[in-house]
């Protein structure tokens, strides 16, 4: 689980850099230039992401039991995950109705990903990692709120369905072809 925390801390930290010291990032992207930054940042983040997600896996081989989820929660993350897979695409789809309203549908995604996870694992890996993130996602979303909401393009009812229709695919093309080969694990 060491690998786990240390990618965690990493990828988490790297994203939250922004929470708590926003002037500090600001002056290193004015010093660096925005790409080079965007191109550190993403570097360090794909490389805590991959410790994480190498450091759950290798959890999983020698799970310690917290609780043992009823398997009806299984139903409640697969339609929370809808939400958790239409409000991403949100993020990027210029004038959804969805962006317009939430401010930040990414984060809100997070949040609603991990609590999901949260309900329908019981490992104590599990509980560090889906938790790690809800936690960052609630700091995050509440920085997020405090900065000024970026000048957004009046939503319209066909962005919005776009942002519906591509985030059904996504998840129908996840949950039932992909997250078994990811993860290891049937949705149902």
């Amino acid at each position: 689980m060491t690998v786990m925390i240390l990618g965690l801390l990493i990828f988490l930290g790297v994203h939250s850099v922004r929470i708590v010291a926003d002037d500090w990032r600001s002056a290193q992207i004015k010093r660096l230039g925005e790409l080079p930054w965007k191109a550190a940042y993403s570097v360090v983040s794909i490389i805590g992401l991959a410790l994480a997600i190498w450091g759950y896996g290798q959890m999983r081989l020698d799970p310690t039991w917290v609780w043992s989820p009823p398997v009806g929660l299984r139903h409640a993350v697969s339609l929370l995950m809808i939400p958790a897979f239409i409000l991403p695409v949100a993020a990027y789809v210029p004038g959804n109705h969805f962006k317009a309203k939430l401010g930040h549908p990414m984060i809100i995604a997070v949040k609603i990903w991990a609590f999901a996870h949260l309900l329908a694992n019981g490992r104590l890996g599990d509980i560090v990692f889906f938790g790690a993130f809800l936690l960052w996602a609630v700091f995050d979303f509440r920085s997020a709120r405090r900065r000024p909401a970026p000048s957004t393009q009046a939503p319209s009812m066909a962005r919005t369905a776009i942002t519906v229709v591509v985030g059904l695919v996504a998840y129908y093309i996840f949950a039932f072809h992909l997250h078994v080969w990811v993860t290891g694990v049937p949705v149902m």
